[in-house]
């Protein structure tokens, strides 16, 4: 009788963590696609394109500005900015 329990919960217990942590994840991953979140966001990526393994270039919008960047793993870089 006491085995059974135990050996119920080893199997039960890992498999709702794993329910919890994916209904988790998910939820964080669709977050921002969700209808009637207000989209207030000061800076949005128009376009990125990979120049080499490791190094992008990104036009960003902030400002009333278009901000060229080039992103390293060494960090963020200003390469040009536009005014609008």
């Amino acid at each position: 009788m006491m085995w059974s329990y135990i050996l119920k919960l080893a199997i039960m217990l890992p498999l709702v963590c794993g329910l919890m942590i994916g209904c988790l994840f998910l939820w964080r991953k669709f977050e921002t696609r969700l209808p009637g979140k207000p989209t207030t966001r000061l800076i949005a990526v128009k376009e990125t394109m990979m120049i080499s393994p490791g190094v992008r270039l990104a036009v960003l919008d902030f400002a009333g500005r278009r901000l060229l960047v080039s992103v390293a793993r060494g960090g963020v870089t200003l390469v040009d900015r536009i005014d609008a």
